[in-house]
């Protein structure tokens, strides 16, 4: 008789919705996806979950707890199962998205996406999760709070523009604007104020900061969305790993002789990094000589300065893993001393 010898429940976090699938593997190395079911994303629907679990469970096999980095919906799940003295493992999307390419899936629903989870978890290993410094979760709500303010402000400020350009503007809409302006500016320095407090009352996030800070074209606000966005580097292995969850990650549609795609990147990352970079970019091809010659080097190649800018994005940040690793500060010198490699326009070394 064949005995079970791991147990899986892979979810699929939604806004309002968890769709579970659950699943075991047995010393034959065989698999099974045999359960599934549909909670409400809230604490009753946790509570619920965790009963369903131990009724379709083998009480003396751990049950591992399997879900993708999903914005913020998975986040007070995870703490539920965590403060339950449940593993729970949460895997970057773009790992689950590979893998799920990787099966024989025709139609994918959120029914389908539980079960791929569930699958990369009975064949997968992954560190288990454990809650982030709440320094790195109290950053990234602000950071994001300042970009949305930075939104709104625009659109005040592109709704000022086009009144002001009317034949007979109204002076008390463009009164209006105007204050909403001055509003959205202090709100913008307001938030400002509490990362910087925020950054001074850890050293440990202190010292990342100036680490990172210490790159051409990367100020505080990007430092601290970097660090915020990716937990301190915490699910990160390695920096294509990095670039994928950024959505810098290059695609490429090739088969053949007769279709040839161009590379161009994914997009399917982390938009709040990707967005980050890019005048920190432009920043670091203004003032250091290397990201210069690359961007030259580049723009020569294929003539399109969008395109560069994109790798020297990528650049940046695959930097600023490694200098947050090696606990080191950036060196112009090091790299025309250490290496001879050149970067091409889809991230490739020549």
């Amino acid at each position: 008789m064949k005995q079970i010898v791991k147990q899986v429940c892979g979810i699929d976090v939604a806004q309002k919705e968890l769709v579970v699938a659950f699943g075991r593997m047995y010393d034959d190395f065989s698999s099974q996806v045999y359960a599934h079911k549909t909670f409400v994303n809230n604490v009753k629907g946790f509570d619920s979950l965790l009963s369903w679990v131990k009724k379709l469970s083998e009480e003396v096999i751990e049950v591992l707890f399997f879900m993708e980095a999903t914005g913020v919906y998975h986040e007070k799940l995870a703490y539920h199962l965590y403060l339950n003295n449940q593993q729970v493992n949460i895997v970057l999307p773009n790992k689950i998205s590979n893998y799920a390419r990787s099966l024989e899936v025709k139609t994918v629903t959120d029914k389908t996406a539980s079960e791929a989870i569930t699958q990369f978890g009975l064949e997968r290993k992954s560190e288990p999760w454990s809650p982030p410094d709440p320094v790195f979760k109290q950053m990234r709500q602000l950071v994001r709070e300042r970009d949305q303010i930075v939104q709104a402000r625009t659109v005040a400020k592109n709704q000022l523009h086009a009144e002001q350009a009317e034949a007979i503007p109204l002076k008390n809409t463009v009164s209006r604007l105007k204050k909403q302006i001055t509003f959205f500016d202090k709100q913008i320095t307001e938030v400002v104020q509490e990362i910087n407090v925020l950054i001074k009352s850890n050293e440990k996030i202190k010292v990342a900061v100036d680490l990172l800070c210490s790159i051409p074209g990367v100020g505080l606000l990007t430092a601290s969305t970097v660090l915020a966005e990716t937990n301190g580097f915490d699910l990160i292995k390695n920096k294509k790993q990095l670039t994928s969850y950024a959505g810098l990650d290059v695609k490429e549609k090739q088969s053949g002789t007769s279709v040839k795609g161009k590379p161009k990147i994914s997009k399917r990352g982390n938009k709040y990094l990707r967005k980050s970079l890019h005048m920190p970019a432009l920043g670091a091809i203004s003032h250091d000589e290397r990201f210069k010659a690359i961007f030259a080097r580049l723009v020569a190649r294929h003539g399109i300065k969008m395109k560069a800018v994109v790798a020297i994005q990528r650049k940046l940040l695959e930097l600023m893993y490694t200098l947050y690793k090696k606990q080191e500060k950036y060196d112009k010198n090091y790299f025309n001393n250490n290496t001879g490699e050149h970067d091409t326009e889809d991230g490739k070394k020549e």
